[in-house]
């Protein structure tokens, strides 16, 4: 998996969230948990897995709307930024943290309601085994989301420390197929790339934002969008 050692660093899980999410970066932070939160509606009393739950960002805040959830990471480090994370909200005994592979995970059949798997693909060499390994554990829903290739975003990826696999529509569509899963739903969005924004103060990314809104309701914004959020479903289950 590309990126391994990169999360894993003390330093890097110390300042994840302030170098990624504070200022500009926001901006994303509110996207993307809109996404979630609108994928995985109703929240309540659902069962979920976070593969790649990283510090917890979604983690704290499904188990605050109601979910009970599972929080798996391969770092120590983010685990334990997590586990903060819950602790000071007051809501650590609807979330249990565990260090796991995402390849091999510790969980019988269909034992989840809904798999969650933010900021993962991209690191992938070879998904499709990841892909089914998330569906096995599912009895219904997986959500996750890709860095596509038709985007600006393929300007960049290269400077990344751990590189960046982008995607196609059409790739997506055939995982999806490899590991018997259907598409529910998807959002395409962000026309100009998430490293623009963290670069921004607040109040200039949020002016951006409204502009780049407005292109992505084009069908030519659209179809330069960054970013993907995937709903699947179990193919029994459609």
């Amino acid at each position: 998996m590309k990126g391994q050692d990169w999360y894993q660093a003390d330093d890097v899980a110390e300042q994840y969230d302030d170098i990624r999410f504070a200022d500009g970066g926001r901006v994303i932070d509110r996207r993307e948990k809109e996404a979630v939160l609108s994928s995985l509606a109703p929240i309540e009393g659902k069962r979920v897995l976070e593969v790649a739950c990283g510090t917890g960002r979604f983690t704290t805040m499904l188990a605050d709307q109601g979910a009970d959830i599972v929080g798996l990471d391969i770092s120590r480090e983010m685990l334990e930024q997590g586990r903060r994370k819950v602790r000071d909200a007051g809501i650590d005994d609807h979330v249990e943290f565990l260090r796991g592979d995402a390849s091999r995970l510790p969980f019988p059949d269909d034992h989840f309601d809904t798999v969650l798997a933010m900021r993962f693909f991209h690191l992938m060499d070879d998904p499709i085994p990841f892909l089914s390994e998330l569906a096995r554990v599912s009895a219904d829903q997986i959500v996750f989301d890709t860095f596509n290739r038709r985007s600006a975003r393929v300007l960049y990826t290269w400077l990344l420390p751990m590189g960046s696999r982008l995607y196609s529509e059409d790739q997506v569509v055939s995982m999806l197929s490899a590991a018997d899963l259907s598409l529910a739903g998807e959002e395409h969005d962000f026309v100009l790339p998430y490293g623009f924004y963290r670069n921004l103060p607040g109040a200039v990314a949020r002016g951006f934002r409204v502009v780049d809104e407005a292109i992505g309701r084009t069908i030519p914004g659209d179809y330069v969008a960054s970013v993907s959020y995937w709903d699947a479903r179990v193919s029994d289950n459609e």
